[in-house]
């Protein structure tokens, strides 16, 4: 029986890679091992208890406002050990973490081979976002198989002279997880409060727009003070800055909600719910597509093309003016929004997880 290792360490990677493990031990021909670096400790538990997933090994890196070099020393000094005791055949990474790139770095030492889920995505710009993008494309280096969401991850994998008997095409398991958590039952006194408002879910904390979020919410702001139908709420990131920005910019606003963040089972259904979703994050451009919910990214670029090309997401970058005027031509063109609405998910069907396990079953 070949053991499978599954390593992540923050609240996005957990959401994908919770479905590929609940698959993965479903295998009569695997023994899967769960390690957690706990990069972002503290909002994992509420993941791993939706789907029901108890770790083997857990690193408890985290610290209290823990740099990129704080990180790096602490993850590599302690996944060296639970390396060394496991053994494994393979080592399954997600995405562009700071998790993902060192657990592959330390397999890469050891050499124990790499399956990376979500590759091939790439803005080739080396800062943006920071330092995700230098991640991902250090991680396709040396991973030996690479799961790529699309058709355009695997172009951009083979441009770098990956072998393309070893890229598959599996769809993103962020729409798999999805499976488990919206329900047409759910509730909430958050949703009763907007249920005859328009609701905008506003999720913004990536490092390289730190600088950038004060002119994001005031952007937010005017559009929401000009129209009286619109209602917010923003599950604020635990990082300081980020509350304190959003406080001052958004004051005590009686339509705008600022609350911690949400369980991912409440946080989907949110999603579920919203008219529109304005976001920097990665994940929520791939899971509201399948939700039918427009986004605004507030991002200067995207490593997710498809979901503009869909017409699923519309770039609007992070100037306050242009922020406003993209709400504002939503709110207002109907035609527009329906569009949006509409769009075709360009990123899975919910059955990438299991394509991974089939094979994994078939190589392995």
């Amino acid at each position: 029986m070949k053991k499978i290792m599954t390593i992540f360490g923050t609240r996005p990677e957990a959401i994908k890679m919770c479905p590929v493990i609940i698959e993965l031990k479903q295998s009569k021909k695997f023994k899967t091992i769960i390690t957690l670096t706990g990069q972002h400790r503290e909002m994992l538990d509420d993941v791993l208890k939706a789907f029901k997933i108890v770790p083997d090994y857990n690193l408890n890196i985290m610290k209290s406002e823990q740099s990129l070099f704080d990180i790096t020393i602490n993850i590599l000094n302690k996944i060296n050990q639970v390396l060394d005791e496991v053994t494994p055949d393979l080592v399954l990474v997600h995405g562009d973490t700071s998790t993902t790139f060192l657990s592959s770095l330390a397999c890469f030492y050891k050499h124990i081979p790499i399956g990376h889920i979500e590759a091939g995505l790439r803005t080739y710009n080396i800062n943006s976002p920071f330092p995700e993008e230098f991640n991902r494309r250090a991680v396709s280096i040396i991973s030996k198989y690479d799961f790529a969401p699309t058709k355009e991850a695997m172009m951009n994998l083979i441009k770098e002279g990956k072998d393309k008997k070893n890229i598959y095409i599996t769809g993103n398991t962020a729409i798999d997880s999805l499976k488990f958590t919206v329900r047409d039952d759910f509730n909430h006194p958050l949703l009763s409060w907007a249920k005859d408002s328009k609701l905008i879910i506003l999720t913004a904390h990536r490092r390289e727009n730190l600088e950038k979020l004060e002119n994001i919410f005031l952007g937010i702001k005017a559009a929401i003070d000009s129209f009286s139908d619109l209602k917010v709420i923003y599950p604020v990131h635990k990082n300081p800055k980020v509350e304190t920005i959003a406080k001052k910019v958004f004051k005590d606003h009686e339509r705008i909600k600022l609350i911690p963040p949400l369980e991912v089972t409440q946080f989907h259904n949110f999603l579920a719910r919203s008219y529109l979703i304005l976001t920097d994050s990665g994940g929520i451009q791939e899971e509201a597509p399948s939700l039918n919910v427009p986004v605004l990214v507030l991002r200067e670029e995207t490593e997710r093309p498809e979901g503009i090309l869909s017409n699923a997401l519309k770039l609007v970058g992070t100037n306050k003016d242009n922020i406003y005027q993209e709400i504002k031509a939503l709110i207002e063109n109907k035609e527009a929004y329906q569009k949006m609405k509409k769009a075709t998910n360009p990123f899975g069907d919910g059955l990438a997880s299991t394509r991974i396990k089939k094979i994994l079953e078939d190589r392995l």
